[in-house]
């Protein structure tokens, strides 16, 4: 597809989004969220693709929030409900997809932007990488998973003060209360987002898929009920041409070479 605000590659099975909007600083508007939630579409049903990383084409921002013009001209309580629905709804997508998602992060990261980056699978911030939810500050709370996926991250407690002051805290403060995964020079950003993409895209796409379901699933219901998909997804894995592959690989001390089957 064509994008005005995205640009996009795929090669060996990794698909690049590189959010394109200089003028906003990638600020979410509709229209960039229409065309996120195209290209998450078109990734996420391409056989070919193993691994998504997202990023911004300029080092100073990954997003700056959301954008004013966009938030103020809801027309009332339930044009916002909507509004932030549709959000929700795309954030969403992203953490359920059955391909891993790995948010490589410049600059600031605020708002919808940090929202968005929660809904990846992994994120590798560079050392310039500034996040916050400063919704506060203008009269609103995060609205697209803000008050939610921050507590699942990094703890009610570091939520509730990230979010009731509105602050910023840099990359290595976002390291340590586990925000990110990794924190990295700024011209190692996207190399080693790609290493781990390939890493990744060397294994077995089904068994990705099932594990992706079985960690998310990790943070609802019981233990038990946990252990439960886990089991059931073991074994219907164990049926699988891949796992045969795998094994046979294996023994063999080859590479393996699997067919997500």
């Amino acid at each position: 597809m064509e994008f005005k605000y995205l640009q996009c590659s795929t090669n060996n099975g990794i698909s690049h989004i590189r959010m394109n909007k200089p003028e906003t600083m990638n600020a979410l508007n509709e229209d960039l969220l229409d065309e996120l939630g195209a290209a998450f579409s078109e990734y996420g049903g391409d056989h070919h693709t193993r691994v998504i990383i997202v990023s911004s084409s300029h080092e100073g921002y990954f997003i700056s929030g959301g954008d004013i013009k966009y938030i103020s001209g809801f027309p009332d309580a339930v044009g916002a409900r909507d509004g932030i629905l549709y959000i929700q709804n795309l954030f969403n997508r992203i953490e359920n997809l059955e391909k891993p998602v790995i948010a490589a992060i410049s600059g600031v990261c605020l708002g919808g932007g940090c929202e968005l980056a929660m809904s990846c699978h992994i994120r590798i911030a560079a050392e310039t990488a500034k996040f916050g939810q400063p919704e506060v500050k203008i009269g609103l709370i995060p609205g697209a998973g803000g008050t939610q996926r921050l507590a699942r991250l990094v703890g009610k407690g570091m939520a509730t003060e990230m979010v009731l002051t509105g602050d910023m805290i840099n990359a290595q403060q976002a390291l340590r209360i586990g925000l990110v995964n990794h924190v990295v020079k700024g011209d190692s950003l996207i190399p080693t987002a790609k290493d781990i993409a390939k890493k990744i895209a060397f294994n077995a796409p089904l068994a990705t898929r099932y594990a992706l379901k079985a960690i998310g699933r990790s943070d609802e219901g019981t233990l038990n009920d946990g252990l439960t998909m886990e089991r059931d997804s073991f074994a219907l894995l164990c049926t699988t041409a891949d796992m045969r592959e795998g094994v046979n690989a294996f023994k063999e001390k080859r590479r393996p070479v699997f067919t997500g089957k």
